[in-house]
C-alpha cells in the first residue's frame, strides 16, 4: 500500500481509507487493483460474504469486465462510497485510477461516489438495501446512481 495512505475504521462505514498527506486537484492517488473477471463469473461468485449480500469488492469496468479486489486487491477497495466524493475514478485503457477530485487534506477520508445500478425497478426498498450513511448535505440516500 502506498505510504500516503492509510486503512482504518470509517465513521462512514466500516474500513475507510485515509490520507497520510495532502493531495491535489487531479492527482492520481491509488490504482483499483484486484483480478479481472467476466460479468458472468462475478454473478457466479456473488456474494462475497453471504451474511452481508449487498458488500462486495466489485469494481465494473465496461459490459464484459468486472475487477475482483478481493483478489489481489489492495487499499482502494476500502474506499466508501459518499454523495459528495472527494476523489474519482477514471478509467485508463481497462485500468482504474482513483484520483482527486480537490485538495484532499492529510488525515481526510478519501471517497468517490459508487453511482451503482440495479436492473431491479427502482422502489424504496431497493433505495434501502443500498443505503447511504456519506453524511453530506445533499446526500440522496442511497449509493445508487440519481435517476
Amino acid at each position: 500500500m502506498s505510504v500516503r495512505l492509510e486503512t482504518r475504521r470509517s465513521e462512514v462505514h466500516g474500513t475507510g481509507v485515509f490520507a497520510l498527506s495532502d493531495f491535489a486537484v487531479g492527482e492520481s492517488i491509488i490504482e483499483y487493483v484486484g483480478e479481472i473477471i467476466s460479468m458472468p463469473e462475478a454473478i457466479r461468485r456473488h456474494p462475497h460474504d453471504p451474511t452481508d449480500p449487498n458488500h462486495t469488492f466489485y469494481f465494473h469496468v465496461d459490459d464484459a469486465h468486472v475487477i475482483d479486489g478481493l483478489y489481489g486487491g489492495n487499499a482502494s477497495r476500502w474506499i466508501n462510497h459518499s454523495c459528495r466524493p472527494n476523489c474519482e475514478p477514471q478509467d485508463v485503457k481497462g485500468r482504474v485510477f482513483i484520483h482527486a477530485l480537490r485538495p484532499i487534506w492529510k488525515g481526510e477520508e478519501l471517497t468517490f461516489d459508487y453511482d451503482l445500478f440495479s436492473d431491479e425497478p427502482m422502489t424504496p426498498a431497493l433505495r434501502a438495501k443500498y443505503a447511504c450513511h456519506c453524511g453530506a448535505k445533499k446526500c440522496r440516500g442511497s449509493m445508487l446512481a440519481a435517476l
